[in-house]
C-alpha cells in the first residue's frame, strides 16, 4: 500500500512536471510573440550576420527575445542564419518567425531611372539593396567585364535600361550587374537590332542620341519627331548642334554634375570636348543620361518629316517648334530669346 502510495505521488509529479514542460514549450514556441501594432513588418538580414545580430534587428518587433533564442537554438536556426528580406506579421510565434527566417526570402522591386553617371546609379540602388554604392561602382567599371561586353567607360551606362526590377535584397554588386547585362540583350532583341542596323547606327549610338532626346523634351508624345531631327540631320552630315550635350560637357569639365544651367551661352559653344556637338560631328561617345525606353524606341522609330530644326514652345510650354528652313528656325529662335531675356536668365 506504501509503495502503490509513492509511485502515484511519482506519477502526478512527474504529469505535473510534464504538464509544466508542455505549457513552457507551448507558451515559448506557439504563442504570439510580436510587439508591433502594424499588420506586418520587414525584416532585413545582412549577409554573415550572426544569431545575435538578427535578435538585434528584432529586438524592437519581438515581446520577448529569450524565448526567440531558445525556439530558434531548438530549430539550428541560430547556427544556419540566412540574409534576405523577410515579412513577418503581427500575431505570428516564435516557430512562425524562425520558419519565415529560414525559408521565406522575399523578393523587391528595384526601380531606376534617368542617371546621368555610373556613381549616381550606384548610389541610388545602394539604398535599395545590400550591396554597397562603392562595390557596386566597382563592378560596373570593372575594366574586363567591359571589355568583355564590347562597352567603354564612357558607354558603359548604356547597360542600365531605366525599369522595375525584382530582385532579392542580398543581392551581390556582380550579381546585380550581371542581371542588368542579361536585361540589357533581352532588351535588344531581333527587332530592335534590326532597326539600328537600318539606321546604320549602334545599339550604344541609339543609347547615346536617345539620351539626347531624352533630355531635349519630357514630352513622350514629342521624343519621336526630335529623334527624327537628329535622325536627319545625321543622314545629311550635319553637326546635331544639341545643347544638352554642352551642358553635360560643362558638367564633366568641371565635375560638378549638380549644378542647374538653364541656359547655354555662345561661349559655352566653344567649350573642347567630344560631347559638344556644337564642335564634333556625329553622335557622342556615350549617353549624357539614362534614357527611358520611349527614349530609345522615338530613335528607333523616328517620325519621318523634314525637320531639321526645332526651339522651345513658349506658347505652349513643353513642347517645340520644328522647322525645315533655317530662316523659319531664326524666326522662331528669336521669339524664343526674347522670352528668355524677359525671364532674366542669365545662365
Amino acid at each position: 500500500m506504501y509503495i502503490k502510495k509513492i509511485l502515484l505521488i511519482i506519477f502526478l509529479l512527474g504529469a505535473v512536471g510534464m504538464g509544466a514542460f508542455a505549457w513552457y514549450v507551448y507558451n515559448t514556441a506557439f504563442t504570439g510573440n510580436t510587439a508591433f501594432n502594424n499588420k506586418e513588418a520587414h525584416v532585413y538580414i545582412p549577409t554573415n550576420a550572426t544569431i545575435d545580430d538578427v535578435v538585434a534587428e528584432l529586438e524592437p518587433l519581438l515581446r520577448d527575445t529569450k524565448s526567440f533564442y531558445a525556439v530558434a537554438d531548438q530549430k539550428k536556426y541560430s547556427s544556419n542564419v540566412k540574409p534576405g528580406h523577410f515579412i513577418i506579421t503581427k500575431g505570428m510565434t516564435n516557430n512562425d518567425i524562425v520558419n519565415v527566417l529560414r525559408s521565406r526570402n522575399i523578393p523587391i522591386n528595384i526601380k531606376f531611372n534617368n542617371q546621368e553617371r555610373l556613381e549616381d546609379l550606384a548610389g541610388h540602388i545602394s539604398k535599395q539593396i545590400e550591396a554597397d554604392s562603392i562595390s557596386l561602382l566597382e563592378s560596373m567599371r570593372d575594366l574586363k567585364f567591359l571589355k568583355e561586353e564590347g562597352l567603354s567607360e564612357e558607354t558603359a551606362l548604356c547597360l542600365y535600361i531605366p525599369n522595375t526590377y525584382e530582385f532579392y535584397w542580398n543581392t551581390s554588386a556582380e550579381t546585380f550587374r550581371d542581371r542588368m547585362k542579361n536585361e540589357y540583350e533581352r532588351f535588344w532583341n531581333e527587332s530592335r537590332t534590326q532597326k539600328a542596323k537600318n539606321l546604320n547606327l549602334t545599339k550604344e549610338q541609339v543609347m547615346a542620341l536617345a539620351a539626347i532626346v531624352q533630355k531635349e523634351t519630357a514630352k513622350v508624345d514629342e521624343r519621336p519627331r526630335v529623334a527624327g531631327v537628329y535622325i536627319n540631320r545625321l543622314k545629311v552630315g550635319m553637326l546635331l548642334q544639341a545643347d544638352p550635350t554642352v551642358i553635360y560637357a560643362l558638367k564633366r569639365k568641371s565635375d560638378d554634375y549638380n549644378q542647374i544651367i538653364k541656359r547655354v551661352l555662345y561661349a559655352d559653344l566653344e567649350l573642347d570636348s567630344p560631347y559638344n556637338t556644337y564642335k564634333y560631328a556625329g553622335v557622342p561617345p556615350g549617353p549624357i543620361t539614362m534614357p527611358d525606353i520611349s527614349s530609345i524606341d522615338a530613335v528607333l522609330n523616328p517620325e519621318k518629316h523634314d525637320y531639321y530644326y526645332f526651339v522651345a514652345d513658349v506658347t505652349n510650354f513643353g513642347y517645340h517648334k520644328f522647322s525645315k528652313t533655317l530662316a523659319q528656325h531664326n524666326a522662331n529662335k528669336a521669339e524664343y530669346v526674347r522670352w528668355v531675356n524677359s525671364q532674366g536668365l542669365n545662365r
